[in-house]
């Protein structure tokens, strides 16, 4: 085994050196492209197999990856990258389907919703079509079911019931033998994502309840409430899970809190970036030093290493851009960053930050 991680180290060194790669095989990934898109190794190609309509906004992509792909545990997200007038995009989507589909059909499903302006989103649902073949990371992410039948509760909003889906599907299939209970918030009726496969699951798994619950089909927006809570039997013993718009996962955070529910009991995910910490009146920026480019950059104010890298014409490897999937971690050797959404400082000396939430605080040296 020794050896064999001894070979594959002196592979990514000789595909830097030579080739600018980590890995020296993707540099022929053009010609393989040409030949069989599913022959690229610079990630793992995914072909679209079916591409089912949920509601007015949202479609689900059927995807069949490359046998090499690793799989994916219940609720974990993967980036996935496509080419948009020349550009290679990356963005992070939860996948919908439970990892048994993969292991007994060799497929994924990922629901995505159009985003008003968004980039990729829009590309997506206009532009992809069956038969087409787009990247896909390694899964990542710990918004998982409890190792230990637990009663759980999760609350959902729009397009966040997404990983809830799959960690919904795993349990049933696994006959996860303790309650729970979903509560999915929705504009309209005909904004529910997956509503057939939510009734499937509530007839036939028995310990599933599912309350769905439109905020916008009256007068007065109906949000998440303490009635909401109160009927949920023994909340105070539940694994809560919330994955939705900011505004309901903070409300539903405070409303738990005044119920005697502890961080511990409550897990959250995101489809969009959190809300940014203050980072007060400290003075920011400084002069980082990039080591393996051999290259030292000025910077000021807020910007975060991954911004200044990538105005300095480095591309390091990213992923969501948001602090979640932890691609673009990366050693500092020196120096002091101030997490963008936490508003802490880190150490001065060796650590892994994530260069797309780390802003610098002085001068800092990564080994980039």
């Amino acid at each position: 085994m020794l050896a064999k991680m001894n070979q594959i180290r002196a592979m990514h060194w000789l595909g830097r050196q030579l080739l600018n790669r980590s890995n020296p095989a993707s540099y022929f990934d053009p010609l393989a492209e040409a030949i069989n898109p599913m022959w690229i190794q610079a990630y793992t190609p995914a072909r679209v197999e079916r591409i089912l309509v949920e509601t007015h906004d949202t479609k689900t992509f059927v995807l069949r990856p490359a046998s090499r792909w690793s799989g994916f545990r219940a609720g974990q997200h993967v980036n996935i990258c496509v080419d948009i007038d020349g550009v290679r995009r990356q963005r992070t989507f939860s996948l919908s389907s439970s990892p048994l589909l993969w292991h007994n059909d060799g497929v994924v499903t990922l629901t995505i919703k159009r985003l008003p302006g968004g980039l990729v989103t829009n590309w997506l649902h206009d532009q992809l079509e069956e038969g087409a073949v787009l990247g896909l990371t390694e899964a990542f992410g710990d918004f998982l079911m409890p190792a230990m039948p637990k009663p759980v509760l999760f609350i959902a909003g729009g397009s966040g019931i997404t990983p809830i889906l799959s960690l919904l599907e795993t349990m049933a299939a696994e006959h996860f033998r303790a309650p729970v209970t979903l509560l999915y918030f929705v504009r309209t009726q005909e904004d529910v994502i997956a509503s057939e496969k939510l009734e499937a699951l509530a007839a036939r798994y028995s310990a599933l309840s599912v309350r769905i619950i439109c905020t916008h089909e009256t007068d007065e927006p109906r949000y998440l409430n303490d009635a909401d809570l109160d009927s949920v039997p023994g909340l105070k013993a539940r694994e809560v899970y919330l994955c939705g718009p900011g505004g309901l996962m903070d409300l539903a955070n405070d409303l738990l809190y005044q119920r005697g529910l502890g961080e511990e009991q409550i897990h959250c995910t995101f489809f969009a970036p959190p809300i940014s910490s203050p980072l007060g009146d400290e003075t920011l920026g400084g002069e980082v030093s990039f080591a393996r480019a051999d290259l030292n950059v000025d910077s000021s104010g807020d910007a975060t290493l991954l911004e200044i890298a990538e105005a300095a014409g480095l591309k390091p490897q990213y992923g969501c851009r948001m602090g979640i999937c932890h691609q673009c971690s990366c050693r500092k050797t020196s120096g002091t960053v101030i997490n963008r959404l936490t508003g802490k400082a880190s150490g001065p000396g060796e650590e892994s930050v994530q260069l797309c939430i780390s802003v610098p605080r002085g001068p800092v040296t990564l080994e980039a």
